[in-house]
């Protein structure tokens, strides 16, 4: 099936499953104190999250965490409604477990979002995990009216929010990456935190930065106020496919695997732990959350091993982590912020 229409019906489906799922619980969901998290003041269930980018319209904001999920971050939401990028824009590398993807943030925009979660929490539906919100700039936006377009969104999202990744790295928005140089990046981050009023915000980085503008960019965010750096979003670089021909657009899944890996290192050292990470990128095994565990992560997300694995995904890394809660459960289970 095409890529895109089996993701809409996919999601339609896990919409109309609302009913059976407390009759999936069991073989969906781990619970156990050991899994538990407490970063940037809020409590996880379990460090294993959704990633943005799944749920692109904020539908399904009450099922996550019954499919298992410790948390999940809706989104990317921009202030205007737009189509996103023009179709094809979803490709699936099976051979390499990958996905490429360039669809510029479609979403129907914040304030639909909102209505959308408030009527979510008036009918006592909310969820009891986190829910972060991803911001972006909407595309008819030009760069220097970014702040505005993101302090809207936030000031839109942030009663449904538990915390607001803000989006300057993903690279199917032309010129959006700008935003991650330190004088743009300075005063954008600096509106947000005072907008948010005391809710986290973290900021997302592109796996593409070479190790000073990285740095700079932890520098930044660190100076701004932010609660936490999440590592990364998807690359352009296909260095790590075999030759070929492939489609443009941001990749994700294994072959993202060793570049996240290393950025997280890097920005593990460069923070000094002074701030708490989110690893994503290429995780799809136990092995890969206790590596990004134990090279300084608080928590993880998926995306591209979901698609391929489906729903017990979550089930399987957790109870995978539970086998060995020594290491590095014990280690990392309360971070700062």
């Amino acid at each position: 099936m095409e890529p895109e229409t089996a993701h809409h019906l996919a999601i339609d489906a896990m919409g109309l499953s609302r009913p059976f799922l407390p009759l999936a619980s069991p073989f969906l969901r781990t619970r156990d104190p050991r899994l538990e998290r407490k970063v940037f003041g809020l409590t996880f269930p379990n460090p294993v999250g959704l990633a943005a980018g799944l749920d692109k319209n904020g539908e399904l904001a009450d099922v996550w965490e019954k499919v298992g999920f410790g948390f999940a971050e809706l989104g990317t939401f921009t202030a205007l409604a737009q189509e996103g990028n023009p179709a094809p824009r979803v490709f699936r590398l099976p051979a390499q477990r990958a996905l490429i993807n360039r669809m510029g943030f479609p979403n129907p925009g914040a304030r639909a979002v909102a209505r959308r979660l408030r009527d979510l929490k008036a009918a006592g539906r909310w969820p009891s995990s986190p829910v972060g919100v991803n911001i972006g700039k909407s595309k008819v936006t030009p760069l220097e009216e970014a702040g505005e377009d993101y302090l809207e969104s936030l000031a839109a999202l942030k009663p449904y929010a538990d915390y607001v990744a803000v989006n300057v790295s993903s690279p199917n928005t032309p010129g959006l990456r700008k935003l991650q140089e330190a004088k743009p990046l300075k005063k954008l981050l600096t509106a947000l935190v005072k907008a948010a009023s005391g809710k986290p915000v973290l900021l997302k980085l592109a796996p593409d930065l070479e190790e000073k503008p990285l740095r700079e960019a932890a520098d930044t965010a660190l100076a701004a106020g932010c609660a936490g750096l999440i590592a990364v979003n998807t690359t352009l670089s296909r260095e790590s496919l075999p030759p070929g021909d492939f489609p443009e657009g941001g990749l994700s899944g294994e072959p993202l695997r060793e570049k996240a890996a290393d950025i997280l290192q890097s920005l593990s050292k460069f923070t000094g732990g002074k701030v708490p990470l989110v690893a994503v990128g290429g995780i799809s095994s136990v092995e890969d959350v206790r590596r990004r565990l134990e090279a300084g992560a608080s928590l993880v997300q998926v995306y591209t091993a979901y698609i391929y694995e489906g729903p017990r995904l979550p089930a399987r890394l957790c109870r995978g982590l539970l086998k060995g809660a020594e290491t590095p459960l014990s280690r990392a289970r309360t971070s700062r912020g």
